[in-house]
């Protein structure tokens, strides 16, 4: 009797998460139904009353995104009267890859039509970045079909973090058409508008949806009644994730001659290849196991790309000073900064420890990428980024840094991906006469993206060629190249060579309300906050709001970082400062920074990481000092009760 009692609860718990889960499927379709206002010549009848009720839930829905009449009139003309909720989303997934396919076509068009070559590589670079999108749609709709409500925390993280790369890769096309000439650049913004309002509305539906108790809490309240085997805890066994195994962790904790890799790069004949290219048709495709490259001392003088087939991939090397990938590829040249990169990673799981990345182009050629990241959830440990202007270009989703060192003149840190650095030292570098330093100029376009920079512990100092001349070329903190650029700098230590404001303008005053930049427990000779610049957008922020930028929040780290052995703090170094009495802008910070699960089991999942001994371990956030924000919650309540 009680095992058949067992079984009903445990239907009945199916049936729930079954029920919620296709409540949560009929909310996403309005976040990605997409189209162009053609289906009211369609001559369907549809019956007033259905209608009605439809009009009704498609306007609640739409109430909290930027784009409302988009979103109401392209739901309205494409939904028809289905109350099929899969195939309303596969409706709407396809209008949207439709709508963006149609942009990159265009693209196509135009390269034929122009003579400029800067245009016409640009116009290329939109096609690339218009399947890059479509991927993150694609993903996106796979990972809604097969939700798991056991992980639904992780499942609308990763959800928002690749419609935020949506977004920037839409952003990026446009980027490429700086200093073009004829219109090309503003017909490509003609194509993408309404793709990339669309997107905007998408990322806002899933926020609001990642905000609603009513869905979280009952999620969460079914799993607490199912035994969960979580990291360092049941049965004694510490539980990998699924793309790591025992022998990957041992990989980093090893010596490199210890190493034995899948394949070795060796300049000197004693691996299977001399060029990292050469050895590129070796490495396995979309393999869930992780593939060990090591690449042995020597510098490589190659441009190379690391495609977002070749995931769960780690490269390994000498050290970073002895292990060298360089190139010179530059905007100066012709190159789109897009395209300047020495080194490309975009496959998931990326890996790097002991490389160097170079551009030695020079500050006098202008943008110069060194390395771009575009994989999500790469670590970058014990590595190496030189170059001038735009040294590293951090481009899409999630990414952290460990021990690495970054130089650079002009926005030498830059980009739109959720990028935390931890113990790494940022150097300044001298620039060309009239120029000033910028360390950081973020990418966030929209405010519900999950993205921004967040140095913890970190060092910025001046650079050997940079020193002599400080008193001649001004160094700031930062810059907000797009209108919601998002940085944080908090317990790290600030050398004297950044000015007294801080921050600098990027022009006039674009972003100076809008961005959201945060200094928290720092230290050194300019750390005093006393005459920084008074944006709207320049936040005093409390211990309690600080805990949105730890690893283990703002990246989800505790998930994918700690079982690979690289060092790892997953929340505050140090103790916070006593309350100093200062009025914090809490209530002005943004609204969907991203929050940490708060059920038991994931507060639970983290396993004890490495640490340097001297540092002391602040206490993690817990649900009762984490800030509250607010949500539509009522309005979707509306909505679903009308199901």
């Amino acid at each position: 009797m009680g095992s058949e009692d067992g079984r009903r609860r445990s239907s009945s718990r199916r049936a729930t998460v079954l029920g919620v889960s296709s409540i949560l499927l009929v909310a996403m379709v309005v976040a990605v139904t997409v189209g162009i206002e053609r289906l009211n010549e369609s001559g369907k009848n549809l019956n007033p009353q259905d209608i009605s009720a439809s009009r009704k839930a498609i306007e609640t829905i739409c109430q909290p995104t930027n784009y409302k009449e988009v979103c109401v009139n392209s739901l309205s003309s494409s939904a028809g009267n289905t109350t099929d909720p899969r195939e309303l989303i596969r409706v709407g997934f396809e209008l949207a890859k439709n709508q963006i396919n149609e942009a990159a076509k265009n693209s196509t068009v135009l390269q034929e039509l122009q003579k400029d070559p800067r245009t016409k590589q640009a116009l290329s670079d939109c096609q690339e970045l218009a399947e890059m999108a479509v991927s993150d749609l694609e993903r996106s709709f796979e990972q809604l079909g097969n939700l798991d409500l056991s992980k639904f925390d992780d499942s609308l993280a990763n959800l928002k973090t690749w419609l935020s790369g949506a977004i920037t890769h839409q952003e990026t096309c446009l980027d490429g058409f700086e200093s073009t000439t004829g219109d090309a650049g503003e017909k490509m913004r003609e194509y993408l508008q309404t793709a990339m309002q669309l997107t905007s509305n998408a990322l806002t539906m899933v926020t609001e949806i990642s905000s609603m108790d009513v869905l979280t809490r009952s999620s969460r309240r079914l799993l607490s009644d199912e035994a969960l085997h979580v990291f360092g805890h049941g049965h004694g066994q510490e539980l990998l994730p699924f793309w790591l195994n025992a022998g990957t962790r041992r990989l980093l904790d090893a010596q490199p001659q210890e190493i034995k890799p899948d394949l070795i790069i060796a300049k000197d004949g004693s691996g299977k290849y001399r060029t990292i290219n050469e050895a590129l048709e070796d490495i396995p495709k979309k393999k869930d196991k992780t593939f060990v490259i090591y690449i042995k001392e020597g510098v490589y003088e190659e441009k190379v790309q690391f495609n977002r087939s070749m995931t769960h991939l780690m490269i390994i090397g000498d050290g970073p000073t002895k292990t060298r990938i360089t190139g010179g590829a530059n905007f100066i040249d012709g190159t789109t900064t897009f395209h300047t990169a020495t080194v490309v990673a975009l496959g998931e799981y990326f890996i790097a420890r002991d490389i160097g990345f170079e551009n030695s182009a020079g500050p006098e050629k202008h943008q110069a990428v060194a390395l771009r990241v575009g994989a999500d959830m790469s670590i970058f440990y014990n590595c190496d980024m030189d170059g001038y202007q735009d040294t590293l270009y951090a481009h899409t989703y999630r990414q952290f840094y460990r021990d690495c060192r970054i130089t650079g003149t002009i926005d030498f840190l830059f980009g739109d991906s959720a990028a935390l650095f931890q113990n790494c030292t940022m150097l300044v570098r001298k620039p060309l006469p009239n120029q000033q330093c910028i360390v950081t100029a973020q990418g966030r376009k929209e405010k519900n993206q999950t993205t921004g920079i967040v140095l913890q512990n970190c060092t910025i100092t001046a650079d050997p060629s940079y020193r002599p001349v400080q008193t001649t070329f001004k160094s700031y903190l930062g810059r907000p190249w797009k209108e919601f650029s998002r940085t944080i700098i908090m317990e790290s230590y600030i050398d004297d060579l950044i000015m007294p404001e801080g921050w600098l303008p990027w022009n006039g005053n674009f972003a100076l309300d809008t961005c959201h930049y945060a200094e928290f427990n720092n230290r050194g000779p300019a750390s005093s906050k006393l005459n920084r610049v008074r944006w709207r957008g320049v936040k005093n922020v409390s211990t309690t709001s600080i805990q949105r930028y730890t690893a283990s929040v703002f990246i989800a780290g505790d998930s994918w970082i700690p079982l690979t052995g690289v060092p790892y703090a997953p929340g505050l170094i140090y103790d916070p400062p006593p309350n100093d009495g200062n009025d914090y802008d809490d209530e002005d910070e943004d609204d969907h920074a991203p929050v940490p699960a708060l059920s038991p089991e994931s507060l639970l999942a983290a396993p004890s990481p490495i640490f340097p001994p001297q540092l002391h371990i602040a206490p993690q956030p817990t649900s009762s000092n984490l800030p509250s924000k607010p949500t539509f919650i009522n309005n979707f309540k509306m909505f679903f009760r009308g199901l």
